[in-house]
């Protein structure tokens, strides 16, 4: 073919294409436009699943990859915490003693133990220890007190708990409730003396032989359960998420790939380790792919970009408040002194992206988006500025997701005539859903503890008759171009200070606490704040509401995440023609004292209750009161 065939030949595509509708034409080039892109991520994909693939059929479990790594390279630093460097010998050991002493008790294969512990490099020693042995942990919330502490517990089947010594009090406060509750407690000290009835665990393990376990049954398969991780979910008090070992596998090494991670980066992790952001896919880094991890005990603002220079880290995660938290520190010589060149995480507000980047020179940042217990998950691999990640246009047979049409009222699907649920088109807000395929391991649902949870969460002839799909719950919008972006949430749960928040449990504790019937809790946003803030509206209307008891009773009860930093006092309670709150009226009034005539109060630093006055609601608009 000469030259002028070909220039012909382009240009009758070229026409065809344009002649083509105007729908179609942006299809093309949508397409056109993230090739690149989704090449890129179709590669890493692949990748994930071949590994992923390998593993399942040797039969592979978190523990068992991780003492192959530590056998190869027993001398590696594994986890850095406060100067102390912990090579993959001694982290394989010390799980090694202790899931050899667990071995002795009267515990059964796939029993619960829970652990409460501060983030330390033992902690993930004791669940991985457990794992060993053939327990499951059940990360709990070192938040946690009172009534939910004992629910989580129950919520597992907890046999046992191990405890630091730091939350003996806590532990002090429930073991009555849970009868037969063995305990364990840790501490960092010696000679630290025990809760009452509690064994010393240090002391247990200290002269165990730290050989590797080599029992099949007890180390289990890759589908076994590995460890539970709490989430509010939508409704209701916290609910044990299943993680088997493929989960985590699936968690941890699909960031490591789709991030492009490598084995020679060092990884700053300030998380609670109890969450799947720290404890799951920062931790499993170490675990399965040979990345050292430098842990924190606990965030710092003013000392995040210190530490990332002092350890020499290359990449750092991230929640969103943390972002926002480090931009409130004044600037110092650390800010582009690191050698940060990636940080990835969840809920990087897209108003303070840019700004966050430009500040600290930090070249990637790689959002995600997932439930700890959902099979749809999303990935920005290419710096795509407010996206929480990507599925490729053409992709839908290989990874069923998809957003749909929900009643704004009730937070349920839109159904169309032939009972199947509504796609959304680009633009569209709609709720984020995965179907469910169990041969697949990245679209299968292990649910919950408690099976009646799980059910809640499965929406059935979604896309055809008979499928079954998980819901996120959560509102995401997509573009023409395949990038997914994080609108709310639905059902009764937002998001502050880093944790979900359940309202049925805050409203039942702000019930008992005030002695009043009708309380209804939701999440309102600050403007300049991630998250959403509580609010609690209190129908009292014969003013008989004590606000100074309510803030103590709030305090005793409730984590400082949960408590609502807003009270509004109801005189009229609106309700729905089917008696329920109107809940989504409320969210919409928020406390804005100059449209409502309801009394409002904020919970100042010092965890009073004060009345809302114009001044004091224009500083937290402004962004200038303490929150």
């Amino acid at each position: 073919m000469g030259a002028h065939e070909v220039v012909i030949a382009a240009l009758s595509v070229f026409i065809g294409v344009y002649l083509l509708t105007g729908n179609r034409r942006r299809v093309i080039y949508a397409l056109y436009k993230t090739l690149p892109r989704d090449v890129l991520g179709a590669y890493r994909f692949v990748r994930v699943n071949i590994l992923l693939w390998w593993w399942e059929t040797q039969g592979l479990t978190v523990a068992r990859v991780f003492t192959n790594y530590a056998t190869a390279h027993p001398d590696k630093i594994a986890y850095i915490f406060e100067d102390r460097e912990w090579t993959y010998r001694e982290l394989e050991e010390y799980s090694n003693r202790l899931g050899r002493y667990f071995r002795t008790k009267s515990l059964s294969r796939g029993d619960s133990v829970a652990l409460m512990m501060d983030s330390c490099p033992e902690y993930v020693g004791t669940w991985l220890g457990l794992s060993k042995a053939g327990f499951v942990g059940a990360l709990i919330n070192t938040n946690l007190r009172h009534d939910v502490l004992v629910h989580s517990m129950k919520a597992a089947n907890c046999k046992a708990v191990i405890f630091g010594s730091e939350f003996k009090e806590a532990i002090r406060d429930v073991r009555e409730k849970i009868p037969g509750l063995s305990l364990y407690e840790w501490s960092e000290l010696p000679d630290t003396q025990c809760l009452e009835g509690a064994i010393d665990l240090n002391t247990e393990i200290r002269t165990v032989d730290p050989a590797a376990l080599l029992d099949d049954l007890a180390l289990g398969t890759p589908r076994d359960k590995l460890i539970y991780i709490y989430t509010s979910g939508t409704t209701g008090m916290p609910k044990a998420a299943v993680i088997t070992n493929l989960r985590y596998m699936l968690m941890s090494c699909g960031v490591h790939y789709m991030l492009n991670l490598r084995s020679t980066d060092r990884i700053y992790n300030s998380l609670p380790l109890y969450h799947t952001a720290g404890g799951l896919i920062g931790v499993g880094q170490t675990l399965l792919r040979g990345v050292t991890v430098v842990l924190r005990r606990r965030f710092s603002a003013s000392k995040f970009w210190p530490d990332c220079v002092h350890y020499e880290c290359t990449i750092a995660q991230y929640i969103g408040e943390i972002c926002r938290y480090l931009l409130a520190v004044p600037p110092g010589a650390c800010d582009t002194k690191h050698k940060v060149r990636l940080m990835f995480g969840n809920g990087l507000r897209p108003h303070i992206w840019k700004p966050f980047v430009e500040r600290f020179g930090v070249k990637q940042i790689g959002e995600f988006y997932g439930a700890t217990e959902g099979n749809s998950n999303l990935v920005n691999i290419d710096n795509k500025i407010g996206a929480v990640g990507f599925v490729p246009l053409c992709a839908g047979s290989i990874y069923p997701v998809g957003l749909l049409k929900v009643d704004e009222e009730t937070g349920e699907p839109v159904r169309g005539p032939d009972g199947l649920c509504i796609r959304c088109k680009p633009g569209e807000p709609g709720v984020f859903v995965g179907k469910i395929n169990p041969k697949k391991i990245v679209n299968d649902f292990s649910g919950y503890a408690d099976s009646k949870a799980s059910e809640q969460k499965i929406l059935r002839d979604v896309f055809r008759k008979g499928d079954r799909a998980f819901n996120s719950g959560d509102i995401l919008v997509m573009d023409e171009f395949g990038y997914f972006y994080f609108k709310d949430r639905t059902g009764d749960t937002f998001r502050w200070r880093g944790e979900n928040v359940a309202t049925c449990e805050v409203e039942a504790v702000v019930s008992n606490v005030i002695g009043l019937k009708d309380a209804a809790v939701y999440g309102v946003e600050v403007p300049k704040v991630e998250g959403k803030a509580g609010m609690a509206a209190i129908y009292d209307p014969n003013n008989t509401l004590n606000i100074k008891e309510m803030a103590d009773g709030v305090k005793k009860s409730l984590p400082a995440y949960a408590r609502p930093l807003f009270v509004r006092v109801l005189s009229e309670l609106p309700m729905t023609g089917t008696f329920k709150l109107k809940k989504k009226d409320l969210q919409q009034d928020g406390f804005n004292i100059k449209t409502i005539t309801d009394p409002v109060y904020f919970l100042d630093h010092t965890g009073a209750y004060v009345k809302l006055t114009e001044q004091l609601y224009n500083d937290i608009i402004e962004g200038k009161a303490r929150i």
